[in-house]
């Protein structure tokens, strides 16, 4: 499976979802490979997210991203585990 996290830098909530992303991967339940764009490189990618940040898609075999539901900062490990499994 492989994600893209659209983020930018210094953002809390960004590095606590890279945080928890790490944690289900080194917990080996759900394999994925993470690609972090940083908005602030794309014009495009800037305006789509700017208030959205951390926006976690997933990207289809076709190379369409779908956007996952938001996923609350608070949420513990499991429920973004349980989020991936659904996905993957």
């Amino acid at each position: 499976m492989q994600l893209i996290l659209y983020s930018k830098p210094e953002c809390c909530l960004c590095e606590g979802l890279i945080a928890k992303l790490q944690q289900v991967k080194q917990k080996n339940n759900v394999n994925f490979d993470l690609e972090i764009r940083d908005i602030n490189s794309n014009p495009d990618w800037f305006d789509r997210y700017q208030y959205e940040i951390p926006v976690l898609c997933l990207l289809s075999d076709r190379q369409q991203e779908q956007e996952l539901p938001r996923f609350p900062p608070r949420s513990p490990v499991e429920k973004l585990e349980s989020l991936l499994q659904r996905y993957s």
